[in-house]
């Protein structure tokens, strides 16, 4: 019974106060529609810089006649020992050897120029390994200084990984920002929004606080109005986030290179957030604003 009477309640207000109802439904559609984009190309940069940062390598090359002259090859125990000793290392995900002969024969696919004229593979064997965060990429190669014995040469790309690494980190500050400005602008204009209605009907407040009403009764139906509002708002915020993933995104994939395993968020979780944002929006709006109306 008293569910039902905060519903009436708050669609009598919706339905005689069809201005203001239309610009908070207005304000949240705007502000979910730019948050929805906000979370799309977000998490879509994440997902790629978290990609590049699953291509950063420290490459260990063994010793060679060619590499080493007084040490020779590395023998099969010092290469052992230097494999043994990475894949304990915390930091290290995976070590995976790649021999002198599969080295080249990755040059012949990669740049058959090169070695098309060479007499004897020249290339070390050598062990691939992957950090388990791009950022200790830099760490598991000082980790292998001074050398250990067999090694002749750690590469780990530092320019590339420090622009990788300083890009990703950029990425991330300036969406976090964007959100936290989208958020607090969006809580603003529904909140000043939903206010004037609150404002038409202060009177009506005012005389249900005088008679006894205590603040949850009085703060109920404008609470359920913020939360339709902000539902209605969401979902016309999906519905275009919909059509322009269907119309807009076809013509614009083509002209992009998209890498595999890059991709952003899925589209039903994002319609999940900003449901959630919504309905959240709406309702701490309506609650706040109320605050000052309440103080009879």
């Amino acid at each position: 019974m008293r569910a039902r009477m905060l519903l009436s309640e708050a669609l009598r207000s919706i339905t005689s106060n069809v201005s203001t109802t239309f610009a908070a439904v207005v304000t949240v559609l705007i502000g979910m529609f730019l948050i929805g984009i906000l979370i799309a190309f977000g998490t879509y940069a994440e997902s790629w810089t978290a990609h590049q940062k699953k291509k950063l390598l420290v490459k260990v090359y063994f010793c060679t006649d060619q590499t080493c002259p007084a040490h020779g090859y590395a023998s099969t125990k010092e290469m052992n020992a230097v494999a043994g000793g990475l894949t304990k290392n915390r930091l290290v995900k995976s070590v995976r050897f790649v021999s002198k002969e599969e080295a080249l024969q990755t040059m012949k696919k990669e740049h058959p120029d090169l070695v098309a004229s060479l007499p004897t593979n020249p290339l070390p064997d050598a062990l691939e390994v992957k950090a388990v965060k791009g950022e200790y990429t830099a760490k598991i190669a000082e980790s292998l200084n001074p050398r250990p014995a067999g090694v002749q040469l750690v590469r780990y790309g530092a320019k590339t990984t420090r622009k990788v690494l300083r890009f990703a980190h950029f990425i991330e500050i300036l969406f976090a920002i964007a959100g936290l400005i989208l958020l607090a602008a969006s809580t603003l204009l529904i909140g000043n929004t939903i206010r004037l209605s609150i404002f038409a009907r202060r009177r009506e407040i005012e005389v249900m606080k005088l008679v006894g009403a205590s603040n949850w009764f009085v703060r109920g139906p404008f609470m359920l109005e913020g939360l339709i509002t902000g539902l209605a708002g969401a979902l016309l915020a999906i519905i275009l986030l919909l059509l322009g993933k269907e119309i807009a995104l076809p013509s614009i994939l083509p002209r992009l290179s998209p890498e595999e395993g890059v991709s952003a968020l899925a589209f039903p979780l994002t319609a999940l957030i900003l449901v959630g944002l919504g309905l959240l929006l709406g309702a701490a709006g309506s609650g706040f604003t109320l605050r000052r109306f309440l103080r009879v």
